[in-house]
């Protein structure tokens, strides 16, 4: 089972955006910590379980091949305050993260955060244009442009 935040496990252009919006939130005085980058399928499912047939809350809905975690195109963050996790998203930390999404997008990352069904403000993607059934049919993301 792997579940990395390594972000090399990413796909180059996404390492890439990934970096550039870790030193503009540094810049804008916001440090973030990247808490997965590449999940297995395995991994992904042990996920999709929670809240389901197994005890938490549901964190996904998204099963093994459905996430683009599987394909290195997507990476979660959470930004750290005096160095905690900023988990909560209310009231004033709410602004953090959306902060953190602006600088994300700004990267030319799409930011969960502005999902209108399971918001999620951790998840920052590049899809290279792919849908997930694009990428199930073995299509390959940023074609030529690595």
């Amino acid at each position: 089972m792997i579940d990395s935040r390594d972000l090399n496990e990413l796909h180059p252009i996404v390492q890439a955006k990934a970096r550039l919006m870790i030193e503009r939130c540094k810049a804008a005085g916001i440090n973030i910590l990247v808490t997965s980058t590449y999940r297995d399928n395995t991994c992904q499912n042990m996920l999709y379980a929670r809240g389901r047939t197994t005890h938490g809350s549901i964190v996904t809905n998204a099963r093994g091949g459905q996430s683009y975690h599987n394909y290195r195109l997507a990476f979660d963050v959470v930004p750290l305050i005096n160095g905690k996790p900023l988990w909560s998203t209310a009231n004033n930390d709410l602004a953090v993260w959306k902060r953190v999404g602006e600088i994300g997008k700004g990267c030319g990352l799409e930011w969960a955060g502005d999902w209108v069904s399971f918001r999620e403000y951790p998840h920052f993607q590049a899809t290279g244009g792919l849908s997930l059934v694009d990428l199930q049919a073995g299509k390959t993301p940023f074609a030529g442009k690595v």
